[in-house]
C-alpha cells in the first residue's frame, strides 16, 4: 500500500519534456479555441459541434497541467516548480473564462439552438450544458470589462487565495515546546487524552496571531472583491450569484436551515450532555467537540482504516470497494500531515484518466477513517460521471457533497450494526460529532459568512471584528451547548473556504450534501440492492440538470421543508439516544 500519492500519472517529474510541451501548448489552444468561436461561419450546427470538441479536448489536457501543480502545491507548498506554474496557468484559465463567454453570447445569438441540439446526437447528449451557456450569457460582465477585470482578479483575490493557502501551510504552532505543523496540531482534537487536546487548542489558537492581519487582508479583499464581480454579473449580492452558479433555488436553501434552525435546541442537548460526561458544567468547550467518548478509544493503523473501509463497502456494491482497493494500492491517497502540507482534506478528480487524487492528514481517529470514507466518496462520484460527456461533469457544489457523505452514513451504520452496549455511545458520538458539523457548525459558517459579507459596503472588518463575528455566529447556531467562555474566535482563518474565489459561500452545500446523502441512505434501507443501479445513474447526472430537477428524478422534493425535517430528525433521534445513554453512564 502507498501512502503518498502518486503523480506520475501525469507526468514523470517536471523535467519530463511532455510537461514543458502541455504547458507551451494551452495557451496556443485556447487562442485556437478563441478563434473558433469568433471566426464566421454559415452552418451554426457544424461550428456549435466543432467548438464543443475543442473545449472538452482544451479541458482534458488543462486537467492533467492543472492536477499535477495544484497537487504537489498541496502537499509541498514551496515547490519552486509548481509555484512558478501557477501564474501562467492562472492565465490559461482567465483566458478560457474569456472563451466561455464568448461562446456563450454566441449560443444566446442562435434562434434556432433548439433546433441545432436535436439535430445532432453528441450535442443533444450536452443538451442542459449548451442551453445554459446560453442562459448565462445575461449574467456576464461587460465584453469591454471582462479582460480587464480577469486580470486584475489574478493579482487580486486569486493571489490572495494562494497567499492564504500558504501561509496556513507552513504555518507551524508550538505544542508543549516543540514547533509541529497545523494540521497535526488539530489532528490532536481527537486525543483521548483530555490534557493533550487542551493544550493542542491552546497552541492552535495561539499560532493564528501570527498571520491574524495577512488572514484578514485576504479575507475581507477577496469578499469585497466578490461582490464587486457580483454586481457587474447582474445579481444582487454574492449569495444571489453562488446559487444561480450552485443551480439552486433560494426557496430550497431556506427550507433546508428552517428544518436546521427548528433542531437546533435538541442539538444543543447532545453538546451538553457530551459536556457533562467529560466533566464540563457550562457546556462543551471547542476543544471536546471532537473528544472520543466511550470505552473504546480505538485509533486505527492507515493498513486496519483500508481493510474496514473495503469490507464496508462491498456490501453495498463491489465497484465502490474496488475502486477503494486500487486507490490505496496505487497511489491515488497523500495519507499523513507533514511540513508544508494544507491542512484538512479533499478529493481532485482526473476525468480523461478516470482516476482521483485524495489528501487526508491521518492521525488514526474514527473520525479519519470517516474521511477517508468521505473523500473516496468523491472519487467515486467521478467515476460515476465518467459515464457521461465532460462538458456535463460540472457538478454544482451542493450535489457535490452527496456521495461523500452517503459514505460517511454507510460507514456509521455498518459500524453501530456491530457495536455492543458499550460501543454504541462511542459509535453514536462519532456519527453524532460528524453530523452536528455538518448541520450546526455549517449553520455558523454560514452566518457569519454572511455577516463578512455585509459589512464589506462599509468597512473591512478588522481582526477582532471577525473575531467577534465568528463568536457571535457560534452563539448563534450552537447556543448554550458550547462553553461561552471557550469557543473559537479564529474559525474564519482555519477554514480555507472562506477564501475560494470562485465559490463564496462555500459552507451550505456540506450541510445540503450531508442531509440529501442521509434521505438516500433511507432509501437503500428500504429498497435495498435494487437501490444500488439507481443511486449509481443518480451520481453520473449530478452535471446535467438543475438540483431541484435531479434530486425530483428519484421523488425528492427538496424545496419545502418537509423533506429536510425528515433527514434532520434522523440526526435528532441519535441525540436523544445519546443523551440517555449518557445519564445512564453518569449514574
Amino acid at each position: 500500500m502507498k501512502t503518498n500519492w502518486d503523480l506520475t500519472v501525469f507526468y514523470k517529474d517536471y523535467d519530463d519534456p511532455q510537461y514543458a510541451a502541455d504547458m507551451k501548448a494551452l495557451p496556443e489552444q485556447v487562442k485556437a479555441l478563441a478563434a473558433l468561436i469568433d471566426q464566421p461561419d454559415e452552418d451554426a450546427a457544424h461550428k456549435v459541434r466543432a467548438i464543443v470538441d475543442a473545449m472538452e479536448a482544451l479541458s482534458n489536457l488543462s486537467e492533467r497541467v492543472s492536477l499535477m501543480n495544484m497537487l504537489t502545491i498541496s502537499v509541498d507548498a514551496d515547490h519552486p516548480q509548481a509555484n512558478a506554474a501557477q501564474t501562467p496557468m492562472n492565465r490559461v484559465f482567465m483566458a478560457y473564462a474569456q472563451c466561455e463567454s464568448s461562446f456563450s453570447r454566441y449560443l444566446a445569438s442562435l434562434d434556432n439552438l433548439d433546433e441545432i441540439i436535436a439535430g445532432d446526437e453528441e450535442l443533444a447528449k450536452r443538451g442542459f450544458v449548451l442551453r445554459e451557456y446560453a442562459e448565462n450569457a445575461r449574467h456576464q460582465i461587460d465584453e469591454k470589462l471582462e479582460g480587464p477585470v480577469l486580470k486584475m482578479q489574478l493579482s487580486g483575490g486569486k493571489a490572495l487565495s494562494q497567499l492564504r493557502g500558504k501561509l496556513e501551510a507552513t504555518l507551524t504552532a508550538n505544542f508543549r515546546g516543540e514547533e509541529i505543523p497545523l494540521s497535526a496540531v488539530r489532528g490532536k482534537a481527537y486525543d483521548p487524552d483530555p490534557k493533550v487536546r487542551k493544550d493542542a487548542y491552546e497552541a492552535e489558537i495561539d499560532c493564528y496571531k501570527k498571520i491574524e492581519i495577512p488572514m484578514a487582508v485576504c479575507l475581507n479583499s477577496i469578499k469585497a472583491e466578490g461582490e464587486t464581480i457580483a454586481e457587474l454579473r447582474g445579481y444582487d449580492g454574492i449569495l444571489d450569484m453562488t446559487l444561480a452558479d450552485s443551480r439552486l433555488s433560494a426557496k430550497t436553501l431556506e427550507a433546508m436551515w428552517t428544518a436546521i434552525r427548528e433542531a437546533l435546541p435538541e442539538l444543543r442537548e447532545y453538546f451538553k450532555a457530551k459536556g457533562r460526561l467529560l466533566g464540563h458544567k457550562n457546556g462543551l468547550p471547542f476543544y471536546d467537540l471532537f473528544a472520543p467518548i466511550g470505552e473504546s478509544t480505538t485509533t486505527y493503523t492507515i493498513e486496519q482504516a483500508r481493510a474496514l473501509l473495503l469490507e464496508v463497502f462491498e456490501k453495498f456494491t463491489p465497484e465502490m470497494s474496488g475502486m477503494m482497493a486500487t486507490a490505496f494500492d496505487e497511489g491515488w491517497i497523500d495519507v499523513f500531515p507533514k511540513k508544508g502540507k494544507r491542512g484538512g482534506a479533499f478529493c481532485a478528480g482526473c476525468y480523461s484518466q478516470n482516476i482521483s487524487r485524495v489528501m487526508t492528514n491521518f492521525s488514526g481517529s474514527l473520525s479519519d477513517v470517516s474521511t477517508l470514507a468521505h473523500e473516496l466518496g468523491h472519487a467515486f462520484n467521478n467515476k460515476m460521471l465518467s459515464r457521461v460527456p465532460l462538458l456535463m461533469t460540472d457538478t454544482p457544489m451542493p450535489l457535490a457533497e452527496t456521495a461523500s457523505t452517503f459514505n460517511e452514513t454507510v460507514l456509521a451504520a455498518e459500524l453501530m450494526k456491530k457495536a455492543d452496549a458499550a460501543e454504541e455511545l462511542m459509535l453514536l458520538d462519532a456519527s453524532l460529532t460528524e453530523n452536528t458539523q455538518v448541520m450546526v457548525d455549517i449553520y455558523s459558517r454560514f452566518l457569519f459568512e454572511q455577516k463578512v459579507v455585509a459589512a464589506q459596503a462599509d468597512h473591512a472588518l478588522s481582526v477582532q471584528e471577525l473575531k467577534d463575528a465568528m463568536l457571535w455566529a457560534q452563539d448563534q447556531s450552537y447556543g448554550d451547548g458550547l462553553d461561552p467562555d471557550v469557543r473559537h474566535p479564529y474559525m474564519w482563518a482555519c477554514k480555507s473556504h472562506y477564501y475560494s474565489t470562485g465559490r463564496h459561500f462555500y459552507n451550505f452545500p456540506y450541510a445540503f450534501g450531508g442531509l440529501f446523502g442521509r434521505g438516500l441512505y433511507a432509501r437503500y434501507q428500504a429498497e435495498g440492492q435494487a437501490f444500488v443501479p439507481v443511486y449509481c445513474d443518480l451520481l453520473s447526472r449530478f452535471g446535467s440538470d438543475t438540483i431541484e430537477n435531479v434530486t425530483a428524478s428519484v421523488g425528492i422534493d427538496v424545496t419545502t421543508p418537509a423533506f429536510w425535517r425528515e433527514a434532520v430528525g434522523t440526526v435528532v433521534e441519535e441525540a436523544k439516544r445519546f443523551a440517555q445513554l449518557a445519564q445512564e453512564e453518569m449514574k
